[in-house]
């Protein structure tokens, strides 16, 4: 019984750490709120929906890479240094690399031209 006990204590603290760390999502974009979600909505979401972002994870690299790539062949247009790195900082921050839900995203150098 006491087993059980604690087992259930620890669930309870893990469910409130959770529910704790979670991130409130913006309603209107199903972006993270946090620092730069406007930036990134006012720059991003002019040309694609911002579910290709929350689809998305990558390190500093492969974000800055997509942007290049976006800039190079979709019209993108070039940012200010402070707005690029908001942005970088953003997604650097809320859709970090790791566990993918698809596959994993195209190199640069594999993306079209």
């Amino acid at each position: 019984m006491k087993t059980l006990k604690k087992i259930a204590l620890i669930g309870t603290i893990a469910l409130s750490i959770n529910f704790l760390s979670a991130k409130e999502i913006d309603k209107q974009s199903g972006l993270i709120i946090d620092k730069g979600v406007e930036i990134v909505k006012a720059n991003c979401t002019v040309c694609h929906s911002a579910k290709f972002i929350t689809f998305q994870k990558g390190n500093r690299d492969t974000w800055l890479a997509m942007i290049r790539w976006m800039q190079k062949t979709q019209g993108l247009w070039e940012f200010d240094a402070a707005t690029e790195k908001t942005i970088l900082d953003y997604l650097e921050a809320n859709y970090p690399a790791g566990k993918a839900s698809r596959r994993p995203n195209l190199k640069a150098k594999d993306l079209p031209n």
